[in-house]
């Protein structure tokens, strides 16, 4: 059984908007980027997921769970940082922190300390004193400090400075190899190719594509052609540039990085 699974998810808010229609599922041990623009519907996914809204039809599971029946048991064991991250502004750090482990029960497995350190966060000082990267970090401790089997990250770097950034994916990089599951929606290319092994794109509130990025190039291979004025040079630039040699023609197939791939999908009809 997977791990997460959303089967035919759909929930209309019309005009348009919402999902529809919406099928993937996520293994133990696999980490899944969820691609798309604001209002394409990765969030409205989430939140599904996380029990916060009822499906129109269709449904979700986290381990076997009921996401909207079994939301509280669900909550309490996975890891989940929101897109937008609400505190008790007027706490200290160390207060909140606190707090999540009392209401948690996590007791002395908490990973708190190690996370403070891996993400160089000082937790002391009031919350609505903090800076954005400093609360986005905050964020993160609180929803992996239980060291939950599943995270689901909806933009988890948001106002992290690129230093940051790296040292999130090798975090997730890490957890990946402990054999946690991890939903990654994200719109930092880079990260995702660096950690997802298989990656779903949703377009007005449908998805898309659902593949491994290798094979999602290989989709998406272009192809150029270019004549040379010798068939002497002809045979050079294939040598060079691994070409096809016709003569004096070569064709070089080249693949998309990910965000080329990702713009195809959001680049009009033409590109459907």
């Amino acid at each position: 059984m997977s791990v997460i699974n959303v089967q035919n998810l759909t929930r209309d808010y019309g005009a348009g908007r919402g999902i529809f229609d919406v099928s993937f599922s996520i293994e133990k041990g696999e980490v899944f980027g969820f691609l798309g623009p604001n209002g394409a519907g990765k969030t409205t996914t989430i939140r599904h997921l996380m029990g916060f809204l009822k499906s129109q039809s269709g449904k979700c599971s986290v381990e076997g769970l009921d996401c909207w029946k079994d939301s509280a048991t669900i909550q309490a064991r996975l890891g989940y940082v929101p897109g937008e991250i609400s505190f008790f502004d007027d706490m200290t750090g160390d207060e909140y922190l606190a707090f999540m482990e009392k209401y948690r029960r996590i007791g002395t497995d908490s990973r708190k300390n190690e996370l403070l350190d891996f993400f160089e966060l000082d937790p002391r000082g009031k919350i609505k004193k903090m800076s954005k990267g400093m609360k986005q970090k905050l964020g993160l401790v609180t929803a992996m400090m239980h060291d939950p089997d599943v995270l689901i990250f909806d933009e988890p770097t948001s106002g992290l400075d690129p230093l940051m950034q790296s040292r999130f994916v090798e975090f997730v990089e890490a957890e990946k190899k402990r054999g946690k599951t991890i939903l990654l929606s994200s719109h930092m290319f880079e990260e995702v190719e660096r950690t997802c092994d298989r990656i779903g794109i949703i377009r007005n509130g449908k998805l898309v594509a659902v593949d491994s990025v290798e094979a999602l190039r290989k989709r998406h291979v272009r192809s150029y052609t270019v004549t040379l004025d010798t068939k002497e040079l002809a045979a050079s630039f294939a040598n060079d540039f691994g070409g096809l040699l016709d003569g004096q023609k070569v064709t070089v197939m080249t693949k998309q990085s990910l965000e080329e791939i990702f713009m195809n999908y959001y680049g009009g009809e033409k590109n459907d």
